[in-house]
């Protein structure tokens, strides 16, 4: 076996590694994340594939905690409003609302997660606009695995968070953000405090060859 083919093997091993291995972590330590460890984590991001190249995902970092605060205090309104609209008890909904609570505030790290049409072409039709939307979604989901695994390989724990999806209004308004950004989730990030396990189904009930 030639040096060139057993790097190839050593590289795809330690990919498949980093796969099986990541977790969604919910538990920090409150040391910080260095800026230029997130600036390498989100460049990794930007080399996914997207839909005709045009790039649409965006990139918004909190990690000042008065601004984590302001932003899961304003979802949190949101969220109770929208838990009273469906008829759920108080008690319920104090819990919902402090658990989502802690999630936001409890990562040294917010790294929210925008899509942007801006770029993208636009059609006349809705069918076919729809599905260039989905494209740019896509993208923006493609670059966001490549955050993941990126920062799991540098020692991080990451948890992505899909609440900004149901109150995009509110997390733009909060932080100031252009009409473009459309916000898609959200990733609370830092030094794993937890250990996790998860499984996966078997692989002959998702895959088929036809």
């Amino acid at each position: 076996m030639s040096d060139e083919a057993i790097s190839i093997m050593s590289t795809t091993e330690t990919l498949l590694q980093l796969i099986h291995t990541r977790r969604s972590i919910r538990q920090f330590e409150p040391r910080p994340v260095p800026r230029s460890l997130i600036e390498r984590l989100v460049e990794a991001a930007c080399w996914a594939p997207s839909a005709h190249n045009r790039q649409p995902w965006r990139f918004v970092v909190l990690d000042e905690e008065g601004r984590k605060r302001q932003l899961a205090e304003a979802m949190g309104a949101r969220l109770t409003a929208d838990l009273r609209a469906d008829g759920l008890e108080e008690a319920q909904i104090a819990r919902d609302v402090a658990r989502s609570h802690r999630r936001l505030t409890g990562a040294p790290v917010l790294l929210l997660v925008c899509l942007s049409m801006q770029d993208m072409d636009r059609y006349p039709d809705p069918i076919r606009q729809q599905h260039e939307r989905l494209m740019a979604a896509q993208s923006v989901a493609m670059a966001t695995q490549n955050l993941l695994l990126v920062a799991h390989a540098e020692g991080l724990g990451a948890c992505w968070l899909c609440a900004p999806l149901f109150c995009p209004d509110v997390v733009r308004a909060t932080l100031g953000l252009p009409e473009a950004f459309e916000p898609q989730g959200v990733i609370a990030l830092g030094y794993p405090a937890e250990q996790r396990t998860k499984t996966r189904e078997p692989l002959e009930t998702r895959l088929i060859f036809a």
